[in-house]
């Protein structure tokens, strides 16, 4: 078994200050990537990034995920390679269509993701090596020739994130790696198969994509506390997912009625008190031996990537610690 990669995903409603810390513990644990999500009427994660880039040496840093319905292509590709060059080209960029709910909360509808998708991952990987859209076929409509990057080339790994089969397997087929939710975690195989299809389907090396699995985890030595910190991430996103994920974990979208009810009303408390059992099981939740036995699963099942995402805990910085000294030596021999 090789070494395996480790990376943290936050979410872009933390200060910059708290994350600027977290970053630096985390590269000091020995953490590979760090990404920031670009959820819509949070904390812009460029600007984030581009602070992180200044805080860090050597930690990758990432988005995840841009979407190409509230943010253009040409401007994805201008803040990626701004990020590049900042961050001293560790910077990785994640592209996705982006939750239907939360765009629509802008107004903003999402027609034929998979489609929309394919042409911005096109378009951007062309801008970023110092081409033109215009030139790329599949890369979309409505290029003109003056559409190019006055900026040198920057290879940017660009990743691919979703939750459904063909969205997945588009990224096997047009990615360089791949950032699939998996809920709940058990998910991974299915998920590794189908972007290993795309790739196979496209004449692509599955081996040479960085596919991470990516989890919800929350960990403290009081095991309590940690699932009632994924039980606020759960009751705020929960209602958005797929319904096909949702259902393989037993789970129909009707279930988070009465959590999306309470939310509505603005009373998170009673929102995480309606997050049941098996609503709770999407994540991985609990104090340290706990979340290392349910991550060596994911490493016999063949991931390569492990990619821990928020809450982490009820004290993100203190969870990060907790994963350093307790988890990734059980995932890494060490």
């Amino acid at each position: 078994m090789g070494r395996i990669t480790v990376s943290i995903r936050l979410n872009n409603d933390l200060p910059a200050s708290l994350l600027g810390q977290i970053a630096v513990a985390a590269e000091q644990a020995g953490v590979d990537q760090l990404w920031v999500s670009h959820d819509l009427f949070l904390r812009s994660a460029p600007v984030l990034l581009a602070h992180l880039a200044g805080r860090t040496a050597t930690l990758g840093l990432g988005v995840a995920i841009v979407n190409p319905y509230s943010l253009h292509p040409a401007e994805i590709a201008m803040a990626a390679a701004t990020l590049h060059e900042v961050s001293g080209g560790r910077f990785r960029l994640g592209v996705g269509a982006g939750a239907r709910e939360f765009l629509e909360w802008a107004g903003l509808s999402r027609p034929q993701p998979l489609r929309r998708t394919r042409e911005a991952v096109l378009a951007v990987r062309a801008l970023l090596r110092g081409g033109r859209p215009a030139r790329e076929p599949g890369a979309g409509p409505g290029w003109r020739e003056e559409a190019y990057l006055r900026l040198p080339p920057a290879e940017v790994p660009l990743y691919l994130g979703g939750m459904s089969p063909r969205m997945l397997t588009l990224a096997g087929e047009v990615a360089d790696g791949a950032l699939p939710l998996l809920f709940p975690p058990e998910h991974f195989p299915v998920a590794l198969d189908q972007i290993r299809a795309g790739a196979r389907r496209a004449g692509r090396d599955p081996r040479q994509l960085d596919i991470a699995a990516c989890i919800w985890c929350s960990v403290d030595d009081d095991p309590a506390a940690a699932r009632q910190a994924l039980a606020r991430k759960i009751a705020y996103y929960g209602p958005s997912f797929a319904p096909y994920l949702l259902r393989r974990a037993g789970i129909e979208p009707e279930d988070f009625s009465p959590v999306r009810e309470a939310m509505s009303r603005g009373n998170v408390e009673e929102a995480c008190r309606k997050v049941t059992p098996a609503m709770l099981a999407l994540g991985v939740a609990g104090g340290p031996a706990e979340v290392a036995r349910r991550c060596r699963w994911l490493v016999e099942a063949g991931a390569t990537h492990i990619s821990f995402g928020p809450p982490l805990g009820p004290d993100p910085l203190r969870a990060v610690r907790v994963l350093a000294d307790d988890v990734l030596p059980a995932l890494r021999g060490s």
